[in-house]
Parts: C-alpha cells; sequence; structure tokens
C-alpha cells in the first residue's frame, strides 16, 4: 500500500500466519489456507452440482458437465486414447490453478499462484510424471528424444546438450509463466489504488482525476479474470503436451 508518495506493491505477496500461535507453529500461511479454499470449493462443487444428476441438468450440472467436457475432450485431443489415465490429474491441475487464480482478485483473497514456490512445485509435479510415464511407455528409448531423429551421430556432442537443456527447462519456463503473470496483475492492480488515493488528497481536481485509475482498475479486473482462466489453461494443455510426448506418438489403446 501507499506510504507517504511511495507504493509497496510488492507487500502483498508477503506471507503471514494464520489462526494465531496454531497456525505460526505449522508455518500456515494464507496461501496455504487459500489451497485448502481451492480444494474445498472445486470438490465442494462437483459434489454438490451432481446430486440431482438429472438427464436434464439444470444450471449447476451444466456447468460442472461443461468444465468435464472442456477438459475430456482436451486431454483425449491432445494425448490419445492413453489420455484417459491422466484426465483425473489434468482436470484437478487445472481448476486448482484457475480457482487459486481468481481468489487472488476477491477481497482479503490471496493468489498463490502469485507465489514461485507453488508454480514451481507445481511444475515439478507435472516434469517428473510426464518423465515417469515416459520410462514406463518407452523404457530406455526416452533418452532416443536427445538425439532428434535424421540427425548425424556426429552432431551428437552439440545437439545432445542443447536437447537435454531445451527438455530440463520446461518446469522453468511453465512455472515463470504463471507466476509471473499473476504478479503483474497485482502489482497494477495495488498501482492504480494507490493512485486513486493520492490523487484524493489534491481537493476536487484530485478527485476527478482520481476516476481514471478507478476505471484503469475496472478494465483489468476485466483482463485479469481472462489472464487467469487462460493461464490455466495453458498450463494444462502444457501439461498434455509433455504427457503425449512420454506415451509415444502414434500409440493408442
Amino acid at each position: 500500500m501507499a506510504e507517504g508518495s511511495s507504493i509497496d506493491a510488492l507487500g502483498q505477496f508477503e506471507l503471514h500466519p494464520v489462526f494465531g500461535s496454531v497456525g505460526e507453529a505449522l508455518k500456515f500461511s494464507q496461501s496455504s489456507l487459500m489451497m485448502v479454499v481451492t480444494a474445498v470449493i472445486v470438490a465442494g462443487f462437483i459434489l454438490i452440482s451432481m446430486v440431482p444428476r438429472s438427464l436434464i441438468p439444470g444450471r449447476l450440472q451444466a456447468t460442472t458437465e461443461l468444465g468435464y467436457n472442456f477438459i475430456h475432450n482436451m486431454t483425449l485431443g491432445t494425448i490419445g486414447d492413453r489420455g484417459k489415465a491422466y484426465f483425473p490429474f489434468i482436470y484437478t491441475l487445472f481448476f486448482f490453478i484457475l480457482i487459486g487464480n481468481y481468489l487472488g482478485l476477491m477481497p482479503w483473497g490471496f493468489a498463490f499462484t502469485s507465489h514461485i514456490v507453488v508454480t514451481v512445485t507445481l511444475a515439478l509435479l507435472v516434469f517428473f510424471l510426464a518423465m515417469a510415464v515416459s520410462f514406463r511407455h518407452q523404457g530406455m528409448g526416452f533418452f532416443a528424444h536427445f538425439l532428434p531423429e535424421g540427425a548425424p551421430i556426429v552432431m551428437a556432442p552439440l545437439l545432445v546438450p542443447i536437447e537435454i537443456l531445451s527438455y530440463l527447462s520446461r518446469p522453468v519456463s511453465l512455472s515463470i509463466r504463471l507466476f509471473a503473470n499473476m504478479v503483474a496483475g497485482h502489482v497494477m492492480f495495488i498501482m492504480f489504488a494507490t493512485f486513486t488515493i493520492m490523487f484524493s488528497s489534491l481537493g476536487l481536481f484530485g478527485d476527478l482525476l482520481g476516476v481514471a485509475p478507478i476505471v484503469i482498475n475496472i478494465a483489468l479486473m476485466a483482463l485479469e479474470l481472462l489472464v487467469g482462466a487462460l493461464q490455466a489453461y495453458v498450463f494444462a494443455i502444457l501439461a498434455c503436451i509433455y504427457l503425449q510426448e512420454a506415451v509415444g506418438h502414434g500409440h493408442h489403446d
């Protein structure tokens, strides 16, 4: 927040224990709390909306089925028939990130996806799962990916290190993309909100000037809603692409 004429745009990302001494002892921060809330929202919404199991679905059931079909089609469309085994993981990953992004836009909310340790953990989970799937389906043939097909053997000393570096960079790019987008959006919110407060001290002229940051923040809110969904989709679709490579091209059950 503003302190004098300064803008502390990064203070919102500081972690603080919740639930008093118990939270402090357990290292349970607002980030941890929002993760639990996200899990409860995702699981609770599915359970509540699917209780009727109507042939003609109501709004809640239709929304859940829409989300289910969207992720199901994306997973199988990218990975293939073997994607059925990984659909629950992709479904959970997408909605965990989506709701986590949106909780950060709520009053007193906190976007745990704005912390690099969270996004790195999610990226490493995808990375090691894809690697395990690769060894399961391809065995030692997994290492053949580090020498592009058709490349001369004499080029191996140059190409193999490049391919290995490219492969190892996947969790880095995956995590930084989500982290950076969430941080940038929330920093912009604070900056323009602080401008509004600063302008308010200038009297009537300042009140008129203060309208502009408010309008910009409203536009930013709409943009962040889009970015939150887009980043969840990008994270999920890249996970599907990595798993598709892991199960092998052209393989079907």
